[in-house]
C-alpha cells in the first residue's frame, strides 16, 4: 500500500531527506512538505514537484510525519498536530534533544514515535542517522525509518538512552573534523604553503583516510602505524599531539557535548 509522507520543516535537513526519498524511488505525488514562506513552497514545488500544505492538513493526509523543525519550535508544532494525529500514523522526529516521551505525551496515547539524530553530511548522501524507538514503535516502524534515512547515508539503531552519546559523537562529529582541518590548514600556512594549497592537501588527506577507514576494515591504530616509521616525521608529530593532550581534550570535548545534549533533552536550554 502506498504511503504518504509529510516533511514538516523543510530547511536544509528536511530538503535533504525529501531529495533523498525521491532519488530512492518515492513518488513526488506521495510526498508533502510544510514551509513558513510561500516563496520557499514554490521553490520546492518547482524543484521536486511536491505539494506544500499547512501543518494541520499534512497531519490529516499523511501516514508518516517527519518533524524536521528546530527543537524550540517542537512544542508549538505538536500542539497544532495533536488533534489530527492518531495511533495509525508514524511520527519521526529529527529534532536534536527532543525525546520520544516529550512527543508521546503531546499526542494520542499509543502513537508510534521514532527519534532520529542525523548529521549534516546527509546533504551529500554521506550522513549517519542514529535511530531509536519510542514506547509504541515496532520493528516495522524502525524499518520504515531506515528506508527513509537510508536514502541520504547510513543508519544505526541504538537504545534511546544512547542518543546523547551518539549526538556528541556523530551529530556534532563533522564539526570536529572541520575544526581539525581549519587548524591543519593554518599550520600549513605557517609552514609556508599558500592557503588554497594547504586546504586542498588536508581535504584530500581527510577523504583518503576516511575511505581507508571505511573500506579496509583495519583498526585505526594499524592504519596510523603504517604511516609512522621509526624516527620519522609522523612519530615526531604524534609525540607533540600527545604532549599537548589532544586525546584527552577530545574525550573531554565529547563528554561536554553529551552533557549539553542531556541538558537540552531535559528542557534546560
Amino acid at each position: 500500500m502506498t504511503q504518504t509522507v509529510a516533511v514538516l520543516g523543510t530547511g536544509k535537513i528536511g530538503e535533504a531527506l525529501l531529495s533523498g526519498m525521491i532519488r530512492a524511488g518515492w513518488r513526488p505525488a506521495d510526498l508533502l512538505v510544510t514551509t513558513r514562506r510561500s516563496d520557499r513552497a514554490e521553490e520546492l514545488r518547482t524543484r521536486y514537484g511536491v505539494e506544500s500544505v499547512g501543518n494541520a492538513e499534512a497531519a490529516k493526509a499523511a501516514d508518516i510525519l517527519i518533524l524536521a523543525v528546530k527543537p524550540q519550535d517542537m512544542g508549538k508544532l505538536l500542539d497544532e498536530l495533536a488533534p489530527h494525529v492518531g495511533t495509525d500514523r508514524l511520527v519521526i522526529s529529527a529534532a536534536a534533544g527532543i525525546t520520544t516521551t516529550f512527543i508521546e505525551e503531546r499526542l494520542t496515547t499509543g502513537t508510534p514515535v521514532v527519534r532520529v539524530m542525523p548529521n549534516t553530511p546527509v546533504l551529500v548522501d554521506e550522513g549517519m542517522s542514529v535511530i531509536s524507538a519510542g514506547s509504541h514503535a515496532t520493528g516495522a516502524h524502525l524499518t520504515t525509518t531506515e528506508e527513509i534515512f537510508g536514502g541520504v547515508g547510513k543508519t544505526l539503531r541504538v537504545p534511546e538512552s544512547q542518543q546523547d552519546a551518539a549526538t556528541a559523537l556523530s551529530g556534532s562529529g563533522p564539526a570536529y573534523f572541520y575544526f581539525l582541518v581549519e587548524a591543519m590548514t593554518d599550520a600549513g600556512i605557517l609552514l609556508g604553503l599558500p592557503r588554497a594549497q594547504a586546504h586542498g592537501l588536508i581535504v584530500q588527506a581527510a577523504i583518503g583516510a576516511a575511505v581507508m577507514l571505511r573500506d579496509s576494515g583495519e583498526h585505526p591504530v594499524k592504519l596510523r602505524e603504517a604511516v609512522t616509521s621509526p624516527a620519522g616525521t609522523t612519530i615526531s608529530a604524534i609525540r607533540e599531539l600527545e604532549n599537548h593532550g589532544v586525546r584527552a581534550a577530545l574525550i573531554a570535548a565529547l563528554e561536554a557535548a553529551r552533557d549539553r545534549s542531556r541538558e537540552l533533552a531535559s528542557g534546560n536550554g
